[in-house]
């Protein structure tokens, strides 16, 4: 973690606690199972599909570059103190590099944006190369963007194979004009007014 990253979090380097052992472990020899078997991997995904999520990209730096990956598993989680979460994979570049900085910027995207929620759910090359982006504290901020929440890491929770991200928000930027980017059954979509 940087000098700046730690003051702003107020905290030494973060650390990622083990993962609690998988859900579908079998019982030790001898006990029983009191609950049934979960579902797969495929038919949980089949199951989200039929969630509708706004899109984000989730960005850091690393090394002094920026890093990024696309999001839509974000949320928040409480207002008194106000917390966002987002959950990122054990093996992200991201949450390396958020876990180093101790800072991440949520970027959520506008429907015109499509290629660049496309660019950063790609793990091929350099994600920022010809991104048009500004930076804040260090962090990498997405332009066009229809609304970005500057965070400080609060707690890393590791979970099965990923990990959760809480972040304080300290700053956020809104633009005027919002159309968001909606995902639902494997699409991007556009919301329209009831």
């Amino acid at each position: 973690m940087t000098t700046t990253a730690s003051r702003r979090a107020g905290v030494g380097a973060v650390r990622v606690p083990p993962a609690d052992p998988a859900p579908d472990a079998p019982p030790p020899p001898g006990a029983e199972s009191a609950r049934p078997a979960p579902v797969s991997g495929p038919e949980l995904r089949e199951f989200m599909r039929n969630w509708a999520t706004g899109v984000a990209v989730v960005t850091s730096r690393l090394a002094g570059r920026p890093v990024g990956c696309t999001v839509n598993a974000f949320t928040s989680v409480s207002l008194r103190p106000p917390l966002l979460l987002v959950s990122l994979a054990r093996t992200s570049r991201t949450l390396a590099a958020i876990t180093a900085e101790g800072g991440f910027a949520v970027n959520l995207l506008d429907r015109r944006q499509r290629e660049l929620a496309d660019r950063f759910a790609t793990a091929a090359g350099d994600r920022f190369a010809g991104v048009a982006h500004r930076t804040v504290d260090g962090l990498p901020l997405l332009d066009g963007a229809m609304a970005v929440a500057v965070c400080t890491v609060t707690q890393l929770i590791g979970v099965a194979d990923h990990t959760l991200v809480l972040g304080s928000p300290y700053r956020f930027q809104a633009g005027d004009d919002a159309d968001p980017a909606v995902f639902f059954g494997g699409h991007y979509r556009t919301v329209s007014p009831a």
